[in-house]
């Protein structure tokens, strides 16, 4: 399946977020920028949703659903930062494995950021949209990995946005490392979305933002 092709086509939504704390082995360095485990609404993630989806607290995480194809749903804290670590549980609980989730980095504007992806049937990539053009980064389509959990598994993403280079890894292992410039410095976030199958439904926990 050529993921790169059908990515051409996602349509984004957007809502809004704020951060509270929670806990982390990083704390008492005083690495942590923001973390939140979504165990109370005052988190402030802000929430939104029609009939193509949208996101909720639920079941003590952020949950966002997507219930058309080619679509994709974000949400965004309004903060910014130069060089982070993000670390999220993530569990896809519904749907099609051939979809797609995982964080933002360097977030300007719904036309231009960095995102990190997995699928629910071991695939990944690192990518931008970058005045509204969708591209992968360092990388023609989606990449297969036996280090990402498939279905209904949790897996444990990490995201690296540190000067131009950007990393992601699942569980543990890395996956990939690439090299970009095109953004320095913006806000972080979580994504959800669908490539030809609509009903994808995932939940987020645990998400964490660290000074690398």
């Amino acid at each position: 399946m050529n993921r790169s092709l059908q990515l051409l086509c996602i349509l984004a939504a957007l809502t809004l977020a704020a951060l509270a704390c929670s806990t982390s082995d990083d704390v008492a360095s005083g690495n942590v920028l923001f973390q939140d485990d979504f165990s109370k609404m005052a988190g402030g993630w802000k929430l939104s949703q029609d009939d193509s989806g949208g996101t909720e607290y639920a079941n003590g995480g952020l949950r966002i659903w997507v219930n058309t194809d080619t679509t994709d749903f974000f949400t965004v804290p309004g903060l910014n930062f130069t060089d982070v670590q993000i670390e999220v549980d993530v569990t896809k609980a519904a749907g099609p494995d051939d979809s797609d989730y995982g964080v933002l980095c360097r977030y300007q504007n719904e036309n231009n950021f960095y995102f990190f992806k997995i699928t629910g049937d071991g695939y990944y990539a690192i990518g931008k949209f970058k005045d509204n053009v969708m591209s992968l980064v360092g990388m023609q389509e989606y990449q297969i990995s036996e280090d990402i959990a498939k279905g209904t598994s949790l897996n444990h993403l990490r995201a690296d946005c540190n000067g131009s280079t950007l990393a992601l890894s699942a569980n543990g292992k890395k996956l990939v490392e690439v090299q970009d410039g095109d953004f320095s410095s913006g806000d972080v976030g979580l994504i959800a979305g669908t490539f030809s199958a609509p009903g994808t439904d995932i939940y987020f926990d645990n998400f964490t933002v660290i000074k690398p």
